[in-house]
C-alpha cells in the first residue's frame, strides 16, 4: 500500500505560512493630532490672546516634527508629542483655521485642523435715518448696483433678459443714457473708477468694462469666485462682495485679487453682503433681505455701525406692488448727500443718518 503524504504537506504549509506571517513587516500607522484652543469659547474676540496646545499620539515609529500653523503662517515646529503655544494673538476677524501636520521618521504623515470664529472687539453704533427728499425710481430696475457722478445716478441692474447699466436723470427718473446686457447674463454691482464703469455679473465669473461717456464696452474681465455681488473702489483698487462674509480686493489693471477680508461684528460673522458704496475711506453695505445697512472697517472689516432702514417705503406702496429688498447705496462727496434705494423700488430717497441710543 501506498503511504498519504497528506498530512506532510499540510505541516510544511503551514510552517511556510508562519514564516512568511512572522517576517511581514509591520504596517506604518499614521500619527494622530488633537488640537485645543484655551481658553474655550463659542466666538474669539479679535486682538486677544490664546494658547494652543497640541497632542500627537503614535501606534509606532518616531515623529520627526509636527508643524502648527495659523492661518497659513507656522507658529511652531517641534518633534515634541505635546506642546502649548503661549499668547497667540488672534489678529484676523472671521473663520480662522488652526492646522497641524505630523510627520514620522519614515515620512508617513497626518494633519489635523479646526476652524473658529473671531468676532470683533467693538460694538457697532446704531443708526435711523431721517428722509431728507425722495426722487422717481425706475419700477423696472432690479437694482444691483448704484453710483451718484456729476450729478447724475448710475444704475446697474439684474434679472436675465432685463439686465443692464443705466444713466438716470435724478429729479426725473429718466434715462439718457443705456447698455443692456445679454439676456445669459444677470447684471450686478457697478462702481466708476478713472472714466471706466465696471460691472459684474452674478454666476457667469465674468464682468464688463465700459467706457463712462458713451457706455462702449471697452474690455472684460474674469474673477475666482463662484459668484458676483457688490462693487465699490477705494480709488486704486476694486472692491466686490460675493454674498458671503467676504470682500475682496482686485487690481483693475489685470483683476488680480490683491487681498481678502472677513467681517463681523461683535456678535458674528455678517453674511450676505450685497451693494457696496465707499465712503469717507469706509464700506457700506446692504446686508441682502434686511434693512440693514452695516459700515465697515476695510482694514479688519470690522463693523463700525448699523443702520436699519425699516419703514423707508412704507408710505408709498400699496399691496398691489411688486418690490424686492433694499439694495443700492450711493454717494454725493461734494454735497455729501446719501442715497438709498431697492429693486423694483418706486422711489430713491435721500436720508440723513441719525444715531440711535
Amino acid at each position: 500500500m501506498k503511504r498519504s503524504i497528506f498530512p506532510f504537506v499540510l505541516i510544511f504549509s503551514l510552517f511556510i505560512t508562519f514564516f512568511s506571517c512572522s517576517n511581514k513587516p509591520k504596517r506604518s500607522r499614521k500619527p494622530v493630532s488633537t488640537i485645543t484652543i484655551l481658553p474655550q469659547a463659542k466666538n474669539y474676540i479679535y486682538g486677544n490672546n490664546v494658547s494652543v496646545r497640541v497632542q500627537t499620539k503614535l501606534r509606532n515609529g518616531e515623529i520627526d516634527n509636527i508643524k502648527l500653523i495659523y492661518q497659513g503662517e507656522l507658529l511652531k515646529e517641534s518633534s515634541d508629542l505635546d506642546f502649548t503655544v503661549s499668547n497667540v494673538k488672534l489678529n484676523e476677524l472671521g473663520r480662522n483655521t488652526l492646522n497641524v501636520t505630523a510627520t514620522k521618521t519614515d515620512d508617513v504623515s497626518n494633519s489635523r485642523s479646526i476652524s473658529f470664529n473671531v468676532v470683533s472687539d467693538i460694538i457697532p453704533k446704531k443708526y435711523s435715518y431721517t428722509t431728507k427728499k425722495d426722487y422717481p425710481h425706475n419700477r423696472k430696475f432690479y437694482t444691483q448696483g448704484l453710483e451718484f457722478h456729476n450729478g447724475y445716478i448710475y444704475e446697474g441692474t439684474g434679472e436675465n433678459g432685463s439686465s443692464g447699466l443705466f444713466k438716470v436723470n435724478l429729479n426725473t427718473g429718466n434715462t439718457v443714457l443705456q447698455h443692456l446686457l445679454d439676456e445669459k447674463y444677470f447684471g450686478e454691482g457697478i462702481t466708476i473708477l478713472n472714466d471706466k464703469i465696471y460691472q459684474l455679473t452674478y454666476r457667469a465669473q465674468k464682468g464688463f468694462v465700459y467706457n463712462l461717456n458713451d457706455f462702449a464696452v471697452i474690455d472684460s474681465f474674469t474673477y475666482k469666485s463662484k459668484e458676483g455681488w457688490g462693487l465699490t473702489n477705494d480709488g486704486k483698487h476694486l472692491i466686490m462682495s460675493n454674498g458671503t462674509h467676504e470682500l475682496t480686493w482686485l487690481d483693475p489693471s489685470d483683476f488680480s485679487e490683491v487681498k481678502k477680508v472677513q467681517v463681523a461684528n461683535n456678535q458674528g460673522i455678517i453674511n450676505y453682503l450685497n451693494e457696496l458704496e465707499y465712503i469717507n475711506e469706509t464700506i457700506f453695505a446692504n446686508v441682502y433681505t434686511t434693512n440693514l445697512i452695516v459700515q465697515i472697517e476695510p482694514e479688519t472689516g470690522k463693523v463700525l455701525s448699523e443702520i436699519n432702514l425699516e419703514g423707508i417705503l412704507n408710505m408709498y406702496t400699496n399691496p398691489s406692488d411688486t418690490i424686492d429688498y433694499l439694495n443700492g447705496i450711493a454717494y454725493d462727496a461734494e454735497s455729501e448727500r446719501f442715497f438709498v434705494t431697492g429693486k423694483w423700488w418706486p422711489r430713491l430717497f435721500e436720508i440723513e443718518l441719525v444715531e440711535s441710543e
